[in-house]
């Protein structure tokens, strides 16, 4: 509409009957033509309204439960972390920003989404501790003090430490405080295949970022941690390496009870097929195997032991992981909700998709990323394609 203000201020203003003829002829069309902008851009909102209604309707759960939304606009949302107060974090990888999302009133919906900090280097990793966020972004661990009384004006970061390696691929962290009040952070390989020192670890860190040391190797690119809550022990998910075709290597479910673990990257892969160039004089029985081999390529991400009421019973301390999906395999895999399912011995006994409609024949139109369970016991499931954050509950 700019050009036809230029063209009507364009037109001289005088009084000669053909001038203000075509003057008032093209004032109309100006103005007809606003009024269809106008209206064409409502329907392009409502049609994006009803478009995500509509493919969340798609979703598929188990009866009894529920999916909607709980927060639009968190760009890129990947790790989940929840504050003292109730205010979920969110990192990013590609749009390189942190939001706090916060229900005011107690709606279990979002009524507001914060911008806590931008420009950084793949702020995947959240975590929060002692009225604290922590934020993972490449090389270093980055703390906001005080942060949910101070989310209108956030504050500039303390580095925690820089002592991580500043390689991008496989660079994007998850972080989780373990039950030793340390931060386990994840290094991946920077690369497909490769026996590089110093990468496919798990490292922890004190909440000063004092005393780092390696828990566990051979974990090519873990983006997913967990602590079992009768055991405290350390559960992981690895996402296995590519070019081997569709079907191979699978994904991994890890378990890692103790420190000094190798999980066999790069030399052997979900702990009975030795890698074609790595894997020459190795043996897969030389290293720990998964305690649950995925699908391939799934890109199994963020994990969490259901400890609420909300869920029926047979849920509770049960793993739900987060599938993103893969992103070469020729018929596409992954993208919904993995639960796992444990025997009275503490191991995986069986597996089936909670959530899925994500993926609708070989389109996606979002990638469950992380798993976050509420105070409630509800379950929200962030999407770095839609942006959003999902609620998931369950009706007696």
């Amino acid at each position: 509409m700019r050009y036809c203000g230029e063209i009507l201020s364009g037109y001289p203003m005088i009084d000669p009957m053909p001038w203000k003829t075509s003057y008032n002829i093209l004032r109309q069309i100006c103005l007809v033509s606003a009024v269809l902008v106008i209206q064409s851009a409502s329907v392009v909102a409502v049609f994006a309204k009803d478009d995500l209604a509509e493919k969340l309707a798609r979703i598929e759960l188990p009866p009894g439960f529920e999916i909607r939304i709980y927060a639009k606009g968190v760009e890129n949302a990947r790790q989940l972390a929840l504050g003292e107060r109730g205010t979920v974090f969110a990192g990013s990888r590609k749009a390189g920003k942190v939001h706090a999302v916060v229900d005011q009133d107690g709606d279990n919906a979002a009524d507001r989404v914060y911008l806590v900090d931008e420009g950084l280097s793949m702020p995947s990793g959240v975590e929060f501790m002692n009225g604290s966020l922590y934020v993972g972004a490449l090389d270093r661990i980055l703390r906001y003090d005080d942060i949910e009384s101070r989310l209108e004006q956030p504050p500039e970061p303390e580095v925690v430490t820089d002592a991580f390696p500043d390689k991008k691929h496989h660079g994007w962290k998850y972080l989780r405080f373990g039950p030793d009040n340390r931060l386990y952070v994840p290094v991946g390989a920077p690369c497909n295949i490769c026996d590089e020192p110093g990468f496919a670890q798990i490292r922890r860190i004190f909440a000063d970022g004092s005393g780092m040391e390696v828990y566990a190797e051979g974990a090519r690119n873990s983006v997913g941690l967990a602590f079992h809550p009768g055991t405290d022990e350390l559960w992981f998910t690895d996402n296995g390496r590519d070019m081997l075709g569709d079907d191979l290597p699978g994904d991994e479910l890890n378990h890692a009870p103790e420190p000094g673990l190798h999980f066999g990257y790069p030399y052997c892969h979900q702990g009975d097929t030795l890698d074609p160039e790595f894997g020459k004089d190795q043996s897969c029985s030389d290293f720990t195997p998964p305690a649950r081999t995925l699908d391939a390529h799934v890109a199994a991400l963020g994990l969490t032991f259901y400890t609420g009421s909300m869920f029926p019973a047979n849920y509770v301390n049960q793993l739900f992981i987060a599938q993103h999906g893969s992103w070469n395999r020729r018929e596409k895999s992954g993208y919904n909700i993995l639960l796992l399912r444990f025997d009275e011995q503490g191991k995986v006994r069986s597996s089936e998709v909670f959530a899925s409609g994500w993926l609708q024949g070989q389109d996606n139109w979002g990638r469950p990323n992380d798993v976050l369970q509420m105070p409630d016991g509800s379950l929200l499931v962030s999407d770095d394609q839609a942006g959003v954050i999902y609620r998931i509950t369950y009706r007696r």
